[in-house]
């Protein structure tokens, strides 16, 4: 039975889809938005993704696919400025937004928001337009506040999670786990909830041969041990560059930490510092910002890939690098204990201590097998993440809420 067109208005108000990855605030989130909104497309929806202007040079509206266009619309200063204060422009930002709804005679059968900032437009925008509003936090405020790592998160992003739990009329979780974090720390009624992971961009995300990924890099025969995310305290890159110590009997290992942005900068120094404290700074590189497009040839051209953070609400990385036939070394953060299959495509540990992390990288890397047959099998490990696979059953929990909301009460 075919499935009937959806009209969706997605907001993703301080985070711009198209802006740098790997910068401040633009990550994974900003893949997903994206790549969920190409793939609804192409399944034959209709989306719209509404994100705040913040570069004078941006059009006004962006195509991203069949049926799916990016809309910038101004709330506050067309410039990057701290999510925060994005706060403050929200009501900016939903007057405009429901302006150039009405100037293009739109309508929309449900909105779909990203982080709790959107969240609160989108609870907005129910009330006024009368459908359904299902919301997708990314990472939970009182979640990192108990991990205590970096800048506490603010009371007003807790409460206004805690209120949009409560106010939305379903909530997309990415793992079991986060399922269970917002009942446990907003009292989440679990009927409200879906559990639909995150997807990766296989026909982006493939390999390259080592031997050409290094050739286009112009990289030499080094062991290369890759970061790439956000330069961020929650993601523990100084446990990675204290692992290196431990590593030391590996001849030519080098790490190579992806990311940045002018907003990193100051932690970035931090990492540095760190690097030459331990003596190790000749090993440890920082490239800055790479394109997107790029990263299948640095996850190719390494020999593992490691995601030492502390949180993670899925750990999209993880699947980019096995996408890419590169194994994954990671803590027992977001779902990656059923993405990565231990002791084949990588290892899931614990937690980030860097010996712990040295432990397995070692054991990874003397194991380590790069014929073609190992690196197909690593890929084949995540090809149900495709974002074919993750926008059906976006579509399916869509529906489910649609057919709630319209049905007569009793």
């Amino acid at each position: 039975m075919p499935v009937k067109q959806l009209r969706i208005a997605m907001v993703s108000a301080h985070s711009c889809p198209i802006g740098n990855l790997g910068a401040k605030d633009t990550g994974g989130m900003s893949v997903y938005v994206r790549e969920l909104a190409h793939e609804l497309g192409k399944q034959g929806h209709l989306v719209d993704v509404y994100t705040r202007a913040h570069d004078p040079k941006d059009r006004q509206t962006y195509e991203l696919g069949q049926n799916a266009r990016l809309i910038h619309l101004e709330a506050g200063e067309v410039e990057d400025i701290q999510k925060l204060i994005v706060y403050s422009y929200l009501p900016d930002f939903a007057y405009n937004l429901e302006n150039f709804r009405k100037h293009n005679d739109l309508q929309y059968d449900l909105i779909f928001s990203h982080y709790w900032l959107s969240g609160l437009v989108g609870e907005y925008l129910q009330q006024r337009w009368n459908v359904p509003h299902i919301t997708m936090f990314h990472t939970l405020g009182a979640v990192k506040n108990t991990i205590g790592i970096g800048e506490d998160e603010p009371g007003l992003r807790i409460e206004t999670e805690r209120g949009l739990t409560q106010n939305c009329h379903h909530i997309i979780a990415p793992t079991e786990k986060e399922k269970e974090e917002l009942i446990l720390h907003y009292s989440a009624l679990p009927g409200r909830i879906g559990v639909v992971p995150c997807g990766v961009n296989l026909e982006q995300f493939k390999p390259v041969s080592k031997e050409s990924a290094r050739q286009y890099l112009g990289f030499g025969n080094d062991k290369i041990i890759l970061f790439v995310g956000r330069i961020d305290p929650l993601k523990g890159i100084d446990k990675l560059i204290k692992a290196m110590p431990y590593l030391q009997n590996i001849q030519g290992l080098r790490l190579m930490v992806i990311g940045g942005g002018e907003h990193s900068q100051r932690e970035i120094e931090r990492l540095q510092k760190l690097a030459c404290n331990l003596n190790i700074q000749d090993s440890v590189t920082f490239p800055g910002l790479i394109k997107h497009e790029q990263l299948p040839y640095f996850y190719s051209a390494a020999d593992a890939c490691v995601i030492p953070s502390y949180y993670e609400s899925f750990g999209m990385v993880a699947l980019e690098s096995l996408a890419c036939g590169t194994p994954v070394v990671a803590t027992d953060v977001g779902n990656l204990k059923s993405v990565i299959r231990q002791g084949e495509t990588g290892y899931v540990i614990t937690d980030n201590a860097p010996h712990h992390l040295a432990d397995k990288i070692t054991l990874l890397l003397s194991r380590l097998s790069t014929d073609t047959e190992s690196v197909l099998s690593i890929r084949a490990s995540v090809s149900r993440f495709s974002w074919s696979n993750i926008a059906e059953a976006i579509i399916r929990e869509c529906q489910l809420v649609l057919a709630n909301y319209l049905a007569p009460v009793s």
